[in-house]
């Protein structure tokens, strides 16, 4: 078995540790981000790894940097065979990266060099890519520049929504890191440094862009509501009783047949948008400080009439 130091903070990292673990890997160390204040009380809130090392009893850092010569000294007091890295949000230095025996290794959400970055998940659907993969590297300074040593390559459907890939890939790249702690530990772990064409970088999503602008095609449109479904949610602007309002569109799926009309026109009562070239329909909406609806509720207490433009 390995020492392993797991470094990892939301959702998308708990099922790697949770299969590390469950290979029997002695836990080193857990490194995650400190508590933040969320909710509605602003009380500070621990992220879901550092609750599921909680609930086994495992030692946890919560640095705000690494970049200092005590958490390096201390990060290297831990005697790792191997660091895995899982959506941390730190950078690690050049005497982290070079502490454990056998170096780090990061889980990756994309076909590298193909979206390196940190929203390779939500990128790869706004692209309208068909695929993507999750990837083991091993880590270098660079961003998402080491060589890769496995993937799991996974189609992305018409419809797939960022939420439900983050969760297929959650579990994928449990798999795949779990094969790659088990080669790694008979000394067969090989890796192959990233090809130079095909990169591409997966830029953190700004709110800024979150807005939907129905000039752009039906499928640019469709691929950028389910590329931002569930967080942070791409949303249009509409007037109800006097009062404008800002509406997530969480789920669309695009038109086959419909009138021609200036985008953003409401085409008829299922809520048929057009856009630039061709439609959309409004299939999930969510109203503020409201749970997710279904868009043939939404319309009963928000009614959009046929013509109106948002």
């Amino acid at each position: 078995m390995l020492r392993v130091i797991f470094m990892g903070t939301p959702d998308f990292a708990v099922p790697t540790l949770a299969g590390i673990l469950a290979a029997g890997h002695e836990i080193a160390a857990v490194y995650t981000q400190p508590p933040r204040p969320a909710g509605r009380g602003m009380a500070e809130r621990k992220s879901p790894v550092h609750l599921l090392a909680d609930r086994n009893g495992l030692p946890v850092a919560t640095p705000p940097t690494l970049k200092t010569e005590t958490e390096a000294h201390a990060f290297a007091a831990h005697r790792a065979d191997v660091a895995v890295v899982v959506a941390y949000g730190l950078i690690l230095p050049p005497p982290v990266l070079a502490a454990p025996r056998e170096g780090c290794l990061n889980l990756h959400a994309s076909a590298l060099p193909r979206w390196r970055g940190a929203a390779p998940i939500q990128r790869a659907i706004m692209a309208g890519d068909t695929e993507t993969a999750t990837v083991v590297m091993r880590m270098e300074a660079g961003l998402d520049t080491g060589p890769t040593c496995l993937i799991d390559r996974v189609p992305i459907g018409l419809d797939t929504t960022a939420g439900k890939l983050h969760d297929i890939l959650a579990e994928k790249g449990a798999g795949l890191m779990a094969r790659a702690l088990s080669l790694l530990e008979r000394g067969a772990l090989a890796c192959t440094p990233q090809p130079d064409d095909g990169i591409t970088y997966a830029a953190k999503i700004d709110k800024g862009e979150t807005r939907i602008d129905f000039s752009r095609s039906a499928s640019e449109v469709h691929n950028h509501v389910r590329g931002l479904s569930p967080y942070p949610g791409a949303w249009f602007e509409a007037t109800h009783e006097g009062r404008s309002e800002r509406i997530k569109l969480l789920r669309t799926e695009l038109a086959v047949q419909f009138p021609k009309a200036p985008p953003g026109t409401v085409l008829d009562d299922t809520l048929t948008i057009a856009c630039g070239d061709g439609a959309v329909r409004l299939v999930q909406v969510q109203r503020s400080g409201r749970k997710p609806m279904a868009a043939a509720e939404f319309v009963r207490g928000f009614p959009l009439g046929r013509g109106t433009r948002l």
